[in-house]
């Protein structure tokens, strides 16, 4: 950067270019100043600074908020100068420039002045609009006339740039304030340490949750993969009366059925090769706690029939064995496919399905609760950005405008793994667009249209996907397609009735 002020129009313009990139790269309100003191510093040759902003409340209506080349009381005794300086400033809204400090009428008497052998002084108001929110004060102890008229175009225009800088990563900062309230105070509310999000679609689950946790009803959890099925069965779990006895959960899509028999109940020593002594299974492990069944879609017809006998009776066999054992657990179970499908399909039974099913949770997908992606963003950013990465703080605006258009087809699962991805690669205090690399074409807002759709239908598809998007508020849906209220909830009774019409015909 410039060591010395800027003499002509294009210096004065590579000055302003680099202050500019200086700016944008610092987001944290902190790294602001101190890049704008800096910038400030460097550009017109003086020696020392400081920026003061307005507080909050208090005695003091500014305080100062960076300083540069200052001594604790140096700064101490330039204040009534400052102070001088800058009311007058924010009085006028003018810059004051201060050629030889000692011989000006306004300046020349102040302790500090004579003490410190200040020569020239250059103080500028920051303004947002028509509010002052601060001042930029250089000066110079070794040179008179440091300053002068020529300059102050180029400090007002660093004084703007700054003051929006500052603007900015305040509201960024406040955005991540509120985002981690917003997410405190949502485990406070519902209990649920691991589950994040206060979309209606979750509000729905935590109130469900809530009125089964005490119980030992079966319970069914469909809901896409990655929207955190077996999140929900451990927090039904440790929540409840069970939570001091053992969670054993089961992946049933992944082993073969014999395998899975044993797993299940155990076997007896000799039942088969390999089995060298007793063991027991997950259901007699799990004794007093809770099982969870992931995928219990995937079970074979044969182990469907013996999971079936051990709800009915409380029981269980181990493979080789003549004795039965009864056991006390909670069943919990998980699918991503609907198992209503899969007994129209003849591939699951019945009666099982409403022995699982006393209780049925569906977990949504990310794509119907978008107003919860900034939660959880942080959620995931707070996990993985320790040690090395703990730098990373937050997101920018775009970053998070990027995560809640993406469509996320692997929904929270996904998220997690992006966010990780993004905190490993960013190179700044934010995670930037760039660093989440998302597929493009997946993250853009578009309807899926498949050739040979009617107009009505086209406008279903859009109406449909625009609620869905928006968590189903139709006020918010309305404003997104520059449509009336009352048109989309008219449109939405006659598809409704041509629905019912359809299923009665």
């Amino acid at each position: 950067m410039a060591t010395e002020a800027p003499q002509d129009a294009r210096s004065a313009l590579a000055a302003l270019s680099e202050i500019a990139a200086a700016l944008n790269s610092a987001r944290d309100p902190a790294a602001v100043l101190d890049a704008v003191l800096d910038a400030a510093l460097d550009a017109l040759g003086a020696e020392r600074g400081f920026v003061l902003l307005e507080t909050d409340g208090g005695d003091a209506p500014f305080e100062v908020r960076a300083s540069r080349n200052f001594s604790g009381e140096e700064l101490a005794g330039v204040r009534p100068l400052s102070t001088s300086v800058v009311q007058e400033v924010l009085r006028t809204g003018e810059p004051v420039l201060v050629y030889q400090a000692e011989e000006d009428e306004r300046y020349g008497g102040v302790e500090s002045v004579v003490l410190q052998h200040i020569q020239s002084i250059a103080c500028v108001p920051l303004r947002l609009r028509a509010r002052q929110i601060g001042a930029i004060y250089l000066d110079a102890v070794k040179t008179r006339g440091r300053f002068t008229r020529e300059h102050l175009p180029f400090l007002r225009a660093v004084a703007d740039q700054a003051a929006i800088a500052i603007e900015g990563a305040r509201r960024e900062a406040a955005l991540r304030e509120e985002n981690r309230r917003l997410l405190a105070e949502a485990r406070e509310r519902h209990g649920f340490d691991e589950i994040v999000g206060t979309s209606p679609a979750m509000e729905a689950l935590y109130e469900t949750l809530r009125r089964v946790i005490d119980t030992d009803a079966t319970v069914l959890i469909e809901g896409e993969t990655g929207t955190g099925k077996e999140l929900v069965a451990r927090a039904l779990h440790y929540e409840g009366p069970r939570a001091e006895q053992p969670f054993v959960a089961l992946f049933c899509g992944s082993l073969p059925d014999e395998l899975l028999e044993s797993e299940l109940f155990g076997h007896k020593k000799g039942a088969f090769t390999g089995a060298a002594t007793d063991k027991k299974g997950l259901f007699e492990a799990a004794d007093g706690g809770t099982v969870f069944l992931d995928e219990v879609g995937d079970l074979s017809p044969k182990l469907q029939t013996a999971l079936l006998r051990v709800l009915q009776t409380g029981e269980v066999r181990r493979v080789g064995d003549t004795a039965t054992r009864r056991v006390d657990v909670r069943v919990v179970s998980a699918t991503n496919r609907p198992l209503v499908d899969l007994v129209e399909d003849g591939d699951f039974r019945e009666d099982l399905m409403y022995r699982l099913n006393t209780i049925r949770i569906e977990t949504p997908p990310l794509r119907q609760r978008r107003a919860d992606i900034p939660l959880l963003a942080t959620h995931f950013l707070d996990r993985y950005a320790v040690g090395p990465r703990e730098r990373v703080e937050g997101f920018t605006q775009e970053a998070l405008d990027t995560l809640r258009r993406y469509r996320w087809p692997g929904n929270v699962r996904e998220l997690e793994g992006t966010v990780e991805r993004a905190v490993v690669l960013a190179r700044g205090a934010r995670v930037g667009v760039d660093d989440l690399r998302l597929p493009e074409a997946a993250s853009e807002d578009v309807v899926d249209l498949a050739p040979g759709l009617t107009m009505k239908e086209i406008e279903r598809l859009a109406v449909e996907q625009t609620l869905e998007a928006q968590d189903g508020n139709v006020s918010a849906t309305a404003r997104t397609l520059g449509v009336s209220r009352r048109w989309i909830q008219y449109r939405l009774k006659e598809w409704a009735a041509d629905d019912a019409g359809e299923e009665d015909a």
